[in-house]
């Protein structure tokens, strides 16, 4: 009788799960602009990742974005996560004409974000950002921010949040023959102990800056 009773639960789990989410409908003035799936908390079963412009804007960055992750319940989409934070604005950078769609892939188990953009006529600025579920939500695990120059420097900031391994690689030329570089080039591999790891939902691109050890320099995610 007990283990009928558990069983009976394990089927009623999914029902009680799917009435505490709401279905996903597209907010009215929306625009869908990507879909990706994959599996994203390993139940065997694909989330459906949808990437969407607001009808907000954000000044002259243009209208905010925002990404719903959905579960696939008894046939209908319901919102399990989203996050109206992470993804830059549609007309954001220098060249907005330029920019490509944001990269929301799904690889073992991890949803990968990609996103580059001019921040001058000269500099390009490229951020992928990896978030595992573990724990009930999603934290950040993974960072690559790669801001180039069209002839001076490539300077690459990789983190591996939960191994605690950070790499920071400056690379610096002349722009022309005859001239100097403007720095000496810097290459170091170290651990960071970053604990806790980050939310998601509360981590903020760009704004989290920390001293290398040993060094006068920083590097930032």
């Amino acid at each position: 009788m007990k283990s009928f009773f558990s069983f009976l639960a394990f089927l009623l789990i999914p029902i009680f799960y799917a009435q505490d989410l709401k279905d996903f409908i597209v907010p009215e003035g929306y625009t869908r602009l990507s879909e990706t799936k994959g599996d994203l908390d390993k139940d065997g079963k694909n989330e459906v990742v949808i990437l969407l412009n607001t009808k907000n804007k954000k000044g002259s960055e243009g209208y905010r974005r925002i990404f719903f992750i959905l579960k696939s319940i008894n046939g209908k989409l319901k919102i399990w996560k989203e996050n109206s934070s992470l993804i830059f604005p549609s007309n954001y950078g220098f060249y907005p004409e330029n920019n490509g769609l944001p990269d929301i892939t799904i690889k073992n188990n991890c949803l990968i974000i990609s996103q580059q953009f001019n921040t001058n006529s000269r500099h390009t600025q490229m951020y992928i950002h990896t978030f595992r579920f573990q724990n009930n939500d999603f934290f950040l695990i993974g960072s690559v921010n790669k801001f180039d120059d069209t002839c001076e420097f490539n300077i690459l900031n990789e983190i591996n949040f939960s191994t605690g391994k950070v790499i920071v690689d400056e690379q610096y030329f002349p722009c022309a023959d005859g001239e100097a570089a403007p720095a000496k080039n810097f290459y170091k591999e170290f651990k960071y102990p970053f604990k806790p790891l980050t939310k998601m939902n509360n981590f903020t691109i760009g704004e989290n800056s920390y001293k290398i050890p040993n060094s006068d320099k920083h590097f930032n995610f």
